[in-house]
């Protein structure tokens, strides 16, 4: 006799076995309504306590500066060479500041350089088309105006820059790489520094400072401690193009010079000599003579240099004779064509500048009564 196929009662018993394993696990694991768990630790928030005086007057300071600085954008126009259609095409960005009531805006020449046209923006948001004024390459300077007819900017107050001392404090507001209204800070690091660009003159007087100056940072406001203008900011020494420490300013006192003359007549006279100066020949009659100036060229007829008996380089049987080196002015050094500007533009037409000249050898003083320049 056959016995009776169980095999289905076996698994069925087995799936119940294993049902009652997993209730039990569920059992010891599964959490129940009114067990007691471990507390959670509620964390509170510490006082801040009040702001660090310092902090309270850096924070000051950019909110009374922050109106005062704009955003330009500039940009060229553009011939397209088959359909000889002009547009406009995006050229580049900087800062400036707001001068005056009359709408002034100053900022660096070289935002605006080969520009032909460019939009000012305002702290609070606002654009206008801007003129330009006028500007100055050999001192990095140029003035542009917007017509602002209601809620005008508050110009950024004046400070001096021939009182200034390394380790002093300062502030740099700007637009570094296109972000609105940044503020770094810093020291000054040193002071009369001299910048040669590859495209441009040396410019002279610069104030150094490790407060960071980026691109976009060009034109906008280096400020004292007390929300004072004593520079412009102008330019990094970075192989990297970013900021390593060490930027420019041009200091205030050339700007409350070239500023107000640019606005009066579009451009800068500069007091001058009335001498004709060349660099190649500089460094030649510099290696023949062996010293260390500025040699005259030539001397411009009715000129102050001719007034006061200055003499350029002659030509006689033997060959080309030097004339006078000028070696310092008012008791500084010169040992270069731009340091020479520089000194000179330190005075106001009409002002007589004492030189010490070398001619042959010998050395004398010479007082000359500044012109007018080209």
């Amino acid at each position: 006799m056959q016995q009776p196929n169980n095999s289905s009662d076996v698994f069925i018993k087995r799936v119940f076995a294993v049902g009652a394993v997993a209730a039990a696990l569920i059992g010891v694991w599964h959490w129940q309504p009114g067990t007691p768990s471990e507390p959670v630790a509620v964390r509170t928030v510490a006082a801040r306590g009040d702001l660090a005086a310092d902090e309270k007057s850096t924070i000051e300071l950019f909110e009374k500066s922050r109106d005062s600085v704009v955003f330009i954008t500039t940009a060229a126009l553009v011939r397209d060479a088959w359909t000889r259609d002009v547009f406009s095409v995006p050229k580049g960005s900087g800062s400036g500041f707001i001068w005056d009531e009359a709408g002034h805006v100053v900022t660096n020449f070289h935002v605006i350089a080969g520009a032909n046209e460019a939009t000012i923006k305002l702290a609070d948001g606002r654009d206008y088309k801007a003129a330009l004024v006028g500007a100055s390459q050999v001192h990095d300077i140029a003035v542009l105006k917007i017509g602002v007819d209601f809620k005008r900017p508050p110009p950024v107050p004046v400070g001096t820059s021939r009182d200034l001392k390394v380790g002093q404090k300062v502030f740099a507001i700007g637009n570094p790489f296109g972000l609105d209204w940044s503020l770094t800070s810093g020291i000054v690091s040193a002071l009369d520094r001299s910048l040669g660009g590859q495209e441009g003159p040396t410019v002279e007087h610069l104030i150094q400072t490790d407060a960071a100056i980026n691109p976009g940072n060009s034109g906008g406001p280096l400020l004292d401690s007390a929300g004072r203008l004593i520079g412009i900011n102008t330019a990094i020494y970075s192989p990297s193009g970013a900021s390593a420490g060490i930027g420019f300013a041009v200091p205030v006192d050339t700007v409350m010079r070239v500023v107000p003359e640019l606005i009066k007549q579009g451009k800068y006279i500069r007091p001058a000599l009335g001498i004709e100066i060349d660099q190649q020949m500089n460094e030649q009659l510099a290696a023949v003579t062996g010293t260390v100036g500025v040699a005259i060229l030539r001397v411009q007829p009715e000129s102050a240099a001719e007034k006061a008996g200055l003499q350029g380089v002659s030509i006689t049987a033997n060959g080309m004779m030097p004339g006078d080196i000028i070696v310092a002015i008012n008791g500084k050094d010169i040992d270069s064509l731009s340091k020479l500007f520089a000194r000179l533009d330190d005075q106001k037409i009409g002002d007589v500048v004492k030189l010490r000249v070398v001619n042959n050898g010998k050395a004398r003083e010479v007082e000359v009564t500044l012109q007018p320049g080209n």
